[in-house]
């Protein structure tokens, strides 16, 4: 029986390893988030978007189909590389969520950051500089598998070989998000939660275990005028 290693790697170091099977792996967490958080940024033609922590381009693609005008960014040179490939005609920028962001103030019309919110130590920071690229108006909307999900001690992990990576997870609340965007600055903030479902399972049999359990919390929020 060939004996399989665990290794805990940093979150940048971890997405450069997967990015190559990040799209081919079976996850619960991202089914669930790509069936619900593109309905709540509900992008529009000719929208200018942001799509903050983009991976491997899953939103950048649906956003452009929509009409609107995508814009990713990520800190993963493997990530953007695959995005490059999925969507080459979208431009993507290689930039830390938790330093300033290579944008003028008020440049876009809608943010999406989504499921990155767990690797993020100076959230605080992240949000008011994603508040800051937003124009007067404009919405965001920030989604991460559910803290209940942390806080029973799953995170982001994935294998290759025999070998299984683990990527760790920072425990925030509930509160502490919702928190944390108002002393951003937004405001009409509004929580939403997804819980496993028989769909679910039906598309991965896998998330059995969850079924009827919180995956995840989400916020759409918005830039005053």
């Amino acid at each position: 029986m060939i004996r399989k290693e665990t290794k805990r790697v940093t979150v940048r170091e971890g997405y450069d390893l997967w990015a190559g099977t990040y799209d081919r792996t079976p996850n619960p967490v991202v089914a669930m988030d790509s069936r619900h958080t593109l309905h709540l940024l509900d992008p529009k033609p000719g929208e200018k978007i942001l799509d903050a922590g983009c991976g491997t381009g899953r939103n950048l693609a649906r956003i452009s189909k929509a009409g609107a005008n995508p814009y990713g960014l990520d800190f993963s040179f493997g990530m953007l590389r695959v995005a490059k490939k999925n969507v080459p005609s979208v431009p993507v920028v290689q930039a830390d969520l938790q330093a300033e962001l290579p944008f003028r103030s008020a440049q876009f019309s809608a943010a999406l950051c989504a499921l990155i919110g767990e690797h993020i130590e100076k959230l605080a920071f992240t949000l008011s500089q994603l508040w800051k690229a937003l124009q007067p108006g404009g919405w965001l909307v920030f989604s991460v598998y559910h803290p209940d999900l942390a806080e029973a001690g799953k995170e982001a992990n994935f294998q290759l070989g025999h070998t299984e990576y683990r990527l760790g997870a920072i425990r925030y609340t509930t509160s502490d998000y919702l928190e944390l965007t108002w002393a951003a600055g937004f405001r009409e903030i509004r929580s939403f939660e997804y819980r496993a479902d028989q769909q679910l399972v039906d598309q991965i049999p896998s998330a059995s275990e969850l079924l009827e359990k919180p995956v995840i919390f989400a916020l759409k929020a918005k830039r005053p005028h």
